[in-house]
């Protein structure tokens, strides 16, 4: 990190952070997905679903969502848990982009594999949880969430850190379930895992602001990126670091920094 002005930079960074960490946020979105359920068990699964997909364009990739939920009965947890193969054919024709409706079933079936041996999501990300981040829970989870049969082709929806991915959308649930949700914006219902564990989700928004900002120097956004993000956001707020993805987006998206 540019050694210029740290504190200059984390009080800049402090202030777009809480700037754009406001419930309005939630209306351009994809977290306002989850915002719609109160249980736990629906939070984290519309909010895994929505991130799955949230990739291309924010209008479609909220239409697509709000269409998912509703093909769901918005009652994800019940679907998971209670569907029968009548409920599965039910999903035919959903698709956002690469993600269709042989993926979506597999992820239903997937779900209800994991919430029937661990209980829920937050137990098995406690479970393979390091020291400093959650980047082999996410690899563990992968190769759980993928342990049963299924097409080859919908592995790719899930990222793999330890194959050098930054899994830039896994971390943006990660992100929704972990930190608190004080502000209004992300959810806050995992108590087991501390915020500083948490990885930025790094995409060509944030990446591109990283790098002007002197946050980071490696050129593609990928795993190894994600690594020295993330060790210079924890240098700014080693507790928190995470809330200035809301700095770096927002200021890529909203300001064209």
């Amino acid at each position: 990190m540019k050694k210029i002005a740290k504190a200059e930079l984390k009080d800049f960074l402090d202030e777009k952070a809480a700037f754009y960490e406001q419930p309005k946020f939630i209306e351009t979105d994809p977290i306002q997905i989850p915002h719609l359920y109160s249980t736990k068990e629906d939070i984290e699964i519309s909010g895994f679903l929505t991130a799955t997909i949230s990739w291309g364009n924010r209008k479609s990739i909220l239409t697509n969502a709000h269409k998912l939920m509703n093909l769901l009965g918005n009652t994800p947890y019940d679907f998971v848990m209670n569907h029968t193969e009548e409920d599965i054919e039910k999903l035919n024709g959903f698709v956002h982009r690469t993600f269709n409706h042989n993926d979506l079933s597999y992820f239903i079936i997937a779900l209800r594999n994991l919430y029937q041996n661990y209980g829920d999501m937050e137990a098995f990300y406690t479970r393979y949880a390091d020291k400093e981040n959650l980047q082999h829970a996410i690899h563990e989870f992968k190769k759980e969430f993928f342990s049963l049969p299924h097409p080859a082709r919908t592995q790719k929806h899930v990222s793999d850190p330890l194959k050098n991915s930054a899994a830039k959308r896994i971390n943006m649930f990660l992100r929704w379930m972990v930190r608190n949700k004080k502000a209004g914006v992300d959810l806050g219902i995992w108590n087991s895992i501390s915020p500083s564990k948490l990885s930025c989700p790094l995409d060509v928004h944030s990446g591109n602001v990283a790098r002007k900002l002197g946050l980071l120097k490696r050129k593609q956004n990928d795993g190894k990126a994600l690594a020295e993000l993330d060790n210079n956001l924890r240098i700014l707020d080693p507790i928190d670091p995470v809330k200035y993805d809301y700095a770096l987006f927002g200021l890529g998206v909203f300001e064209k920094f």
